[in-house]
């Protein structure tokens, strides 16, 4: 993604409402960290939260509806200017979207007190309007090709709603979990399957010519559309054995494609390389979920590799990337920035592990939290302050 320094002559508001990246990047990441530091004691029963969800739903629920959310609207506000050449959303109307997501965090986490229907209704209010401002400015800019991104955005809406359904009435979500997992997943695919080739390619041109990402082909295709396939099975009956065989070729095919990539070319730009790191996840996910429906292993450590390793890198890689491109740097990442990327690393392979090695549970589990929260926590830290304040060439007074 592109940096795109069009903005409105006439905005004078707080650099934070000036695109949709600054305030979702920045609020996405603090609620990440904080919503993980409440997590394991909420869950240990050392923490009372005012939620009506179970303890297990609500931390489900606030990593893919709370975290996960904001982190794609900031994305998808950010990449439709680049797509479409119109104006990106800034001011009063990015600060009713902010509203609502925070409206959403605080109506679930007290639930309780707001009541089910409230929160409910709050919460799932957030993605609809964000489709439709995505989709206004799609269409407006007659970008027909991107209004594919829609449906994932769509999809991950509903299964909000069913996972609020589902959560208040057996008391226990699952058809939701699973549909809200499958459109990040396809979500991970579509945009990854766009940004990763490019962003190699350019930087392989550039600094070490030779072996390039291979051009999006129907192999690409194919890899997308069997994925998705497996997803709606994985969704409908995640423990049938036809269901696992599709998720496993499914993952085979994921890697295949991330091994067209030539990422082992691009160790010297982290930037680049972490892209690669976070996309190596998603095959990772549909085979270990797949193995699951075999009754191999658990089911959740396919998940947490697409959540935690899939979905947390690539949202951190993204972050950074954008978040320096867009405020005027240098697209190069500092040392704090690898430490980021690290931490991150560090979370997914230990809460995956902590599945597979049980005598290590409850230690993996601390420290796949305080890695993650280390991540978001110290992109707040070292990004915050460039989300806050204008472009770098702005508060120089540069036109």
């Amino acid at each position: 993604m592109s940096a795109i320094p069009r903005l409105r002559q006439d905005y004078d508001g707080p650099a934070l409402l000036s695109y949709g990246f600054r305030p979702f990047f920045l609020f996405g990441a603090l609620y990440a960290a904080l919503a993980m530091l409440v997590w394991l004691p909420f869950f240990y029963g050392e923490l009372t939260v005012a939620t009506a969800f179970a303890p297990r739903d609500w931390h489900v629920h606030e990593m893919l509806f709370g975290y996960l959310a904001a982190v794609i609207t900031g994305f998808l506000l950010t990449a439709v200017p680049n797509w479409t050449g119109r104006l990106p959303l800034q001011g009063f109307p990015l600060m009713i979207l902010v509203a609502v997501w925070a409206a959403g965090r605080a109506a679930v986490t007290f639930s309780a007190f707001t009541g089910e229907l409230a929160a409910a209704v709050v919460d799932a209010s957030f993605l609809f309007l964000v489709a439709t401002a995505v989709g206004r400015e799609i269409v407006a800019g007659r970008n027909w090709r991107n209004l594919k991104v829609l449906l994932p955005l769509i999809v991950l809406g509903s299964g909000n709603i069913i996972f609020h359904i589902e959560a208040h009435s057996p008391g226990h979500a699952g058809y939701g979990i699973r549909l809200a997992i499958a459109a990040v997943v396809i979500l991970i695919t579509l945009i990854g399957g766009r940004v990763i080739p490019s962003f190699t390619r350019n930087w392989l041109v550039r600094e070490n010519p030779g072996k390039l990402p291979v051009p999006f082909a129907r192999f690409d295709a194919i890899a997308i559309a069997f994925g998705a396939a497996a997803l709606a099975l994985w969704i409908a009956a995640p423990e049938a054995q036809p269901t696992g065989l599709a998720l496993i070729v499914a993952g085979v095919l994921h890697a295949v494609r991330l091994a067209r990539w030539a990422g082992e070319r691009t160790g010297r730009d982290r930037l680049v390389l972490v892209l690669h790191v976070g996309y190596a996840f998603v095959p990772l996910g549909f085979i270990l979920t797949g193995l699951a429906a075999f009754a191999v292993l658990l089911p959740s450590a396919g998940l947490h590799a697409w959540m935690g390793g899939a979905a947390g890198m690539m949202t951190l890689a993204v972050m950074t990337r954008a978040s320096l491109g867009h405020t005027g740097r240098a697209l190069a990442a500092s040392a704090a920035t690898q430490a980021i990327y690290a931490a991150v690393f560090v979370a997914a392979i230990a809460r995956v592990t902590a599945v597979l090695v049980p005598d290590w549970t409850s230690p993996l589990l601390h420290v796949a939290a305080c890695a993650w929260i280390a991540a978001f926590g110290g992109f707040a830290a070292v990004y915050g302050p460039m989300l806050l304040r204008p472009r770098v060439n702005q508060e120089l007074g540069i036109a």
